[in-house]
């Protein structure tokens, strides 16, 4: 599957980030990148899926397109899926999983045309070798995407298995942990940088703290997990353990210092070490247990981001009608010079916390509606100056 010949791909993503997930790209060496709503379209040879999948920070998957028809029922989507040649590209011994997804289309029944493409892909290999692929919805070694609008079906094979979120740093998790992929575009939309300062008061596991370390690093978020590429009949090993030798060589160190996180919540704090310590970074990224309301920083600039709790993941929305303006205090009096980036399903954000936000860019948690609010703590706050928290490193 390597060589010259273009191959077209898709890589979903959270939806509000298709043109960060467009920047990365083009960096990445895709070619005829077009951005559509919820990801990415771009073209470049095969094996371009293995760099993308070891190195883009924002994709939840890449997708690689095999075929596409024009459609009027399920029986021609079945038709056009049974003339496909699937053992070219994995083998019957290989367990699949079929992926139906649709905008505008006019047939009733996601779920058959679903089962119509896993009979056409089993009875295929049935008429070629005489047995079929085993089912697998859990753990599938091959996953088999189908697109339809209201004229066309895309079928795609799935070069990514697990989600690209899924870094395998994770060893301890919140109640409502923010995807890695949705943090990394978080931190590329607030124009973080490596060297500049990053605080999160409200760190939960770390999510946005490690990412940051992986990016200043220059760590391949892809490096420490599988791919489903690995079981295609193609899969070329000698370029990708290259792929993966060259990434390793261009990591750097990265000092103690400029990455911060904090929480209430012991188990958080707790959460955020074992994290913090599994990836590597224990001694780069500082973790505290302290109150947002309380935290005054020794530096005098930085970028401050978190995800601070709302209604829907806290279950507790009338306590936070008092508790929002505080936090707007706090950030006043502590953080001049700042600016504050919050993430948040609670639309009502800026009229609660009582601060004036410059950008408002929406974004998608999953299929939960969200913003990222930036303010930048200007002059003219009621900004006291008792003694720093110390920030341990």
């Amino acid at each position: 599957m390597t060589g010259t010949h273009q191959s077209t791909f898709f890589a979903p993503c959270p939806r509000g980030l298709e043109t960060v997930l467009r920047d990365e790209l083009i960096q990445l060496s895709a070619e005829d990148i077009v951005p559509l709503q919820g990801g990415v379209q771009f073209r470049g040879p095969f094996d371009l899926c293995y760099h993308v999948n070891l190195h883009s920070r924002i994709a939840s998957r890449v997708l690689w397109a095999i075929s596409e028809c024009s459609y009027l029922n399920e029986h021609d989507v079945y038709h056009k899926a049974v003339s496909l040649n699937w053992p070219s590209w994995f083998a019957v011994n290989h367990r699949i999983k079929v992926h139906v997804s649709a905008h505008h289309c006019p047939l009733p029944s996601l779920e058959f045309v679903t089962l119509r493409i896993k009979d056409a892909i089993c009875d295929h290999f049935r008429k070629a070798q005489g047995s079929r692929p085993n089912v697998d919805t859990r753990n599938p070694d091959i996953g088999i995407y189908a697109f339809l609008d209201d004229q066309n079906c895309t079928f795609y094979l799935d070069t990514t298995g697990e989600p690209l979120f899924k870094r395998g740093y994770r060893r301890a998790q919140g109640p409502s942990p923010l995807r890695e992929n949705l943090a990394a575009g978080i931190l590329s939309l607030a124009g973080w940088t490596p060297g500049q300062v990053l605080l999160d008061p409200m760190c939960g596991s770390g999510t946005f703290l490690l990412e940051a370390a992986q990016i200043a690093c220059n760590i391949a978020p892809g490096c420490n997990r599988a791919f489903a590429f690995e079981n295609f009949l193609g899969f070329d090993q000698d370029a990708w353990t290259q792929l993966l030798a060259k990434s390793q060589a261009e990591e750097r160190t990265m000092d103690a210092g400029t990455l911060f996180g904090f929480d209430h919540d012991p188990q958080a704090v707790s959460a955020a070490k074992m994290n913090v310590e599994a990836a590597g970074f224990a001694n780069i990224i500082a973790i505290d247990q302290a109150d947002v309301l309380e935290i005054q920083p020794t530096h005098s600039q930085g970028l401050l981001i978190t995800n601070p709790p709302y209604g829907v993941r806290s279950g507790q929305d009338t306590q936070l009608d008092g508790w929002y303006p505080q936090l707007g205090d706090a950030l006043k009096r502590h953080f001049m010079g700042w600016r504050a980036f919050l993430f948040t399903a609670d639309l009502r954000l800026p009229k609660r916390i009582r601060l004036a936000a410059t950008r408002r860019t929406p974004l998608f948690n999953g299929a939960l509606e969200c913003r990222l609010f930036e303010y930048p703590i200007v002059q003219g706050s009621n900004r006291s100056k008792p003694t720093p928290l110390p920030l341990s490193t």
